[in-house]
């Protein structure tokens, strides 16, 4: 068999994991890797999670064959996962336009809530909340619309999550682009692996925040952040 031939009966996913082993780079649940997928593979992706997902159901001793309900359901849970729910895995972020701080803009401005959406890591359960964003801007930084903000948030929550983890890469990624003097996240969640399974507490939430230069340098600038918020639970 040539080399050719051999790849091409290679399953995409492994021809993804070796680019990415070959870089040395991470692929934890939560890592975006689209630079490693080529534009024409996510279709190919797509069938073999369908694949690999009627798999689960066979063992799982369901009848596709003949439920109605369910003999699609491979299909859509490949799409879901891929296109929707992580989505945020495979893409390349959102194109985010920056302007300069020409007013040279210096107050507080706090975007939010910013309504997101994810799954932990753990169970694949749905984690669903809102977030809030707190920014010090200087004459140096980028400013960035409103609505750019949700875009971002959107894209690193649409990955397997777990929220503590969540928070900080929205941190670095708000940081990275906007250069501000001080940068402030809260996030509220309801985490189905609770509710759903294991306690089955309907009305427990985590929240915690993030903290980044002026916000973690001055108590009184967080104080008002803070105190700005809606009262949460």
């Amino acid at each position: 068999m040539t080399s050719s031939e051999d790849d091409i009966g290679t399953p995409v996913s492994v021809k993804i994991r070796e680019r990415i082993v070959a870089a040395r780079k991470r692929f934890n649940a939560n890592d975006n890797i689209s630079e490693f997928v080529q534009p024409d593979e996510l279709g190919a992706l797509l069938d073999e999670v369908e694949g690999k997902m009627q798999g689960v159901l066979d063992s799982l001793v369901i009848d596709t064959d003949n439920d109605h309900n369910t003999s699609n359901t491979a299909r859509r849970v490949a799409k879901m996962y891929l296109n929707e729910v992580f989505r945020g895995r495979y893409v390349a972020p959102p194109a985010i336009t920056e302007f300069p701080n020409a007013e040279h803009l210096n107050e507080l401005m706090i975007v939010g809530p910013i309504t997101v959406r994810s799954a932990c890591s753990h169970h694949f359960c749905p984690v669903i909340g809102q977030i809030w964003i707190g920014v010090l801007p200087n004459e140096h930084t980028n400013v960035i619309g409103l609505s750019k903000y949700a875009r971002l948030a959107e894209w690193v929550m649409g990955r397997p999550q777990i929220q503590e983890e969540a928070v900080v890469q929205l941190a670095d990624l708000i940081q990275e682009k906007t250069q501000p003097d001080g940068l402030a996240i809260v996030m509220e969640a309801s985490h189905f692996c609770m509710s759903w399974r294991g306690v089955k507490d309907m009305d427990s939430k985590m929240i915690n925040s993030v903290m980044r230069g002026a916000f973690l340098k001055d108590p009184n600038l967080r104080r008002e952040f803070l105190a700005l918020l809606p009262k949460k639970g």
